[in-house]
């Protein structure tokens, strides 16, 4: 699988009106620490998970064109509650943040909390249209990202699987992530077979990746 990064001229019409999308009011909406703080289901969800300090704020930022609608930190494990984003006006849809796993130093009360309130989340969440499951280019698929894969089948999820900070690597290296990562998606029922090769910084698969979401929405 070849990453690309169309131009302005390449992108096709469902491309550019997922860019319009984005690029149109994206506002918070409100956090959620446990489920009964959870916004009334009216609109369709999809959701951003992923390893602690995998560049989902800068994802989410990237795709909205914007520089902080999701605050980035180099604190991994900071974020412990689900954060809404209403896109469009009216609104079409939501953005939800989910709080990043695999944060070694937090107490297991705080791991098993964190487990609890994504678990009921997936299963219950009857507007929850796709969740997209970040990994690290430079890394690949961990087992704690595998442990999030099964959650996701468990729950009857679909989702796709990103790879960030593509720009971090050499070519080379990439496409054996790409591999391991789609050969590792084929193994999980709810996973798309499609891994999709993102950079913030650079750009790379920003537009791709708004109508893969597009598309998950409208379907």
């Amino acid at each position: 699988m070849e990453p690309t990064n169309l131009t302005e001229e390449q992108i096709p019409d469902d491309a550019e009106l997922a860019r319009k999308l984005f690029a149109g009011p994206v506002n918070f909406l409100k956090s959620a620490p446990q489920l009964q703080f959870l916004p009334d289901p009216e609109l369709a969800e999809v959701a951003f998970c992923g390893r602690s300090n995998v560049g989902k704020s800068s994802l989410l930022n990237a795709l909205t064109g914007r520089k902080a609608i999701a605050r980035t930190s180099v604190t991994p494990g900071r974020t412990q509650e689900l954060n809404f984003f209403d896109v469009g006006d009216p609104h079409v849809f939501r953005l939800v943040d989910m709080p990043g796993y695999g944060f070694a130093k937090a107490p297991p009360a705080v791991v098993e909390k964190w487990r609890q309130l994504v678990r009921d989340y997936l299963r219950g969440r009857v507007v929850l249209k796709r969740t997209l499951l970040l990994v690290d280019s430079r890394h690949g698929p961990k087992d704690v990202d595998r442990e999030m894969m099964a959650m996701l089948d468990q729950a009857a999820v679909g989702y796709r699987i990103v790879l960030t900070k593509a720009d971090k690597i050499k070519a080379s290296e990439l496409e054996a992530v790409i591999k391991v990562t789609e050969t590792e998606a084929r193994k999980h029922a709810a996973a798309f077979p499609i891994v999709h090769v993102t950079s913030s910084e650079k750009g790379l698969g920003i537009a791709e990746l708004r109508t893969a979401i597009l598309t998950d929405i409208t379907t």
